[in-house]
């Protein structure tokens, strides 16, 4: 019978290791050319690395003869991630632990294996670095000490990964942190370049339309006059929440500064979404804001346009919705107009 997995606060710290490499585990060039040359300096059918979580037994790469991934608890690399150990088996059809199992017995006929422990960190073995041949065969000493030298090497490789990997989701945390408001949760002018522009683009080249909504709270400044900037804030803060009930969850808002909001909206059904859209954002703010118990009035003006109609980049699209914000300003306030041509 084969090995079990006994339970134990290692390996729950060993899965936790796993689960950090696995997402990235498709194997580096540099773990491709390692298992190659494994393969090849001990002259065996096959060299891979292999990855095991609760369960289940991950080849991130395998040299020569190809093998499925199979179930944990079948595995002779289970013994060698139990034990820490490296473990050799000169003939698995010999041992009456493994001759029975589906690879001895069917294809690929697996007859010796040799295994050593690959550690993510001292003492916490993620998996094994292994080769193994058709045929039964000696490991002599030297062989042996190589071949955790090969595991040594694996283990450093995906150390290498990991911190990549977590040094690129840093990256992005950064990345989105200087493209966010912090006050409404919104992304921020940085945001136009790195994020809007390519929507626009993607959009623009698949032949579909993306539209613009600008966004101007009227009366705001006399809020802030009147009650304070932590009274603008809150009104920000509220003013953030109803513009999300009203925009589809694939739209992109950005605060544009004080209280400017621009909403861009890839793939608008037809040119009516956008005033759908407009006339729900103005019904939302018609609604009075309470504000130390009092109630306070900040209507919108908004403008519109889509593109490619009103222009095929974002400063020519913005530019018409400016126009158009004005005009709604110049009309009286509280309403939607919307510039459809460039």
């Amino acid at each position: 019978m084969a090995k079990t997995t006994p339970p134990s606060d290692q390996d729950a710290a060993r899965l936790m290791a796993v689960r950090e490499i696995l997402p990235l585990s498709g194997a580096a060039q540099e773990l491709k050319s390692l298992s190659r040359l494994a393969r090849e300096m001990f002259g065996t059918s096959r060299a891979a690395v292999h990855i095991l979580d609760d369960n289940w037994l991950h080849i991130v790469h395998q040299s020569g003869e190809e093998v499925s991934e199979c179930a944990r608890d079948i595995t002779t690399c289970n013994v060698v991630v139990l034990t820490n150990e490296l473990v050799v088996i000169p003939d698995l059809s010999a041992e009456q632990e493994w001759q029975s199992m589906p690879y001895v017995v069917e294809t690929p006929h697996i007859r010796f294996y040799a295994g050593a422990p690959i550690e993510l960190e001292s003492g916490l073995v993620v998996g094994s670095f292994c080769v193994t041949d058709p045929k039964p065969r000696q490991f002599s000493p030297d062989e042996q000490a190589n071949l955790k030298r090969f595991a040594t090497i694996a283990g450093a490789l995906l150390r290498l990964q990991r911190a990549n990997f977590t040094m690129s989701l840093a990256q992005r945390e950064l990345r989105n942190a200087a493209m966010t408001d912090p006050l409404t949760g919104f992304f921020n002018r940085n945001a136009l370049e790195l994020v809007v522009d390519e929507q626009m683009s993607e959009v623009l080249r698949d032949n579909g339309t993306f539209g613009a909504l600008y966004l101007d709270m009227d009366g705001f400044k006399s809020i802030n006059d009147e009650h304070g900037h932590d009274a603008g804030d809150a009104v920000l803060q509220e003013s953030a929440a109803r513009i999300r009930r009203c925009v589809r969850s694939q739209d992109t808002v950005v605060r544009m500064g004080g209280d400017e909001f621009a909403v861009f909206l890839p793939r608008p059904q037809a040119p009516e979404t956008l005033e759908k859209i407009a006339e729900r954002l103005l019904n939302a703010f018609r609604e009075p804001f309470v504000i130390n118990g009092r109630s306070v009035v900040a209507n919108l003006s908004i403008g519109g346009a889509m593109a490619p109609q009103a222009g095929n980049d974002r400063v020519a699209l913005l530019r018409r919705v400016d126009e158009a914000l004005y005009q709604a300003k110049k009309e009286g306030r509280n309403r939607f107009i919307s510039r459809a041509q460039s």
